[in-house]
């Protein structure tokens, strides 16, 4: 109860107490275009770290039980050979499933590099067999020595090659995302120090004047930390919707507009939001009062 009641008393303030913090002037919207500024900036980098990690996962869960098989023979001999390396493995252990890939769906695949016109028919292709992995998986050494004695145009490709690549870079990106947000709290907590320290020493005479009627530095810091810290969170608050904004203007995901067009919000993550505009009340709360005990005490 006490602690609520603090908290309530925080809120509320003190209008006596609340003389000695300019009401408007520069400090005023250097603190509110900061929050705002930070929370609009958090909101893009919160969702291409939280889009990131969906692509990792989604590379990982999608590649991590998929192998390709590719046979690369004579038109003659191209029926017979994908029958083979199919009768492989379908007797392979740790093989779920195999199948070979029709013309029209390789087309598909080559569609975004040579257009949706492309000739396969006049052109030398290798039959592809998708490999589709049980939970345990296979052993990826022996299926290419069975193959390579049973079927020589056959190369397998488990994906392990360039998925560790793409997961780690995505992996990367998420973590950029992150550490871009640690970088903007800690500008916009210089920034609030800033504008604290210019009004504290703008009102000096003011703050002298209350210390001489018995005011404590604590009793005027509170004041100065309430203000500061609602000014922030008012910011920080239309910064963060402006940003929301702006995200659902952006396409929507989609298998032919790539990763950015799915940075955005997913479900319970839009929740997040809501924690942008407390974090700068926070950061605010925080910088005043470390500015608020430093000047205080110079003005002693």
């Amino acid at each position: 109860m006490s602690a609520f009641q603090s908290i309530l008393d925080f809120a509320i303030g003190d209008a006596q107490a609340e003389r000695a913090v300019p009401p408007t002037g520069f400090t005023v919207r250097l603190t509110v275009f900061s929050a705002g500024a930070m929370a609009f900036l958090v909101v893009f980098a919160l969702a291409l770290s939280l889009a990131a990690g969906r692509l990792a996962d989604r590379w990982s869960d999608e590649l991590a039980r998929s192998a390709t098989v590719r046979i690369s023979a004579p038109s003659e001999q191209m029926a017979a050979q994908t029958e083979a390396a199919l009768n492989v493995l379908r007797t392979t252990q740790g093989v779920q499933s195999a199948r070979a890939l029709n013309l029209q769906e390789q087309r598909d695949l080559l569609a975004p590099w040579f257009g949706p016109e492309l000739a396969l028919e006049t052109l030398p292709l290798p039959q592809m067999i998708e490999v589709i992995e049980t939970a345990q998986g296979f052993d990826g050494d022996g299926l290419r020595l069975r193959l390579a004695g049973e079927v020589p145009g056959a190369v397998l490709d488990n994906h392990a090659r360039w998925r560790a690549p793409l997961v780690a870079a995505a992996g990367s990106l998420r973590l950029l995302g992150w550490l871009s947000i640690l970088l903007i709290v800690l500008a916009t907590g210089a920034m609030i120090t800033l504008a604290a320290n210019a009004a504290l020493a703008a009102n000096a005479q003011v703050i002298a004047v209350m210390r001489l009627v018995g005011a404590r530095d604590s009793y005027i810091a509170q004041a100065f930390m309430r203000r500061f810290t609602l000014r922030a969170l008012g910011g920080a608050g239309v910064g963060t919707l402006l940003g929301a904004l702006a995200l659902m203007l952006l396409p929507s995901a989609s298998l032919e507009g790539g990763f950015l067009t799915g940075l955005g919000f997913q479900g319970a993550h839009w929740l997040l939001l809501l924690l942008i505009p407390v974090l700068a009340g926070v950061v605010a709360f925080i910088a005043t009062r470390l500015a608020a005990r430093n000047t205080l005490r110079s003005l002693t």
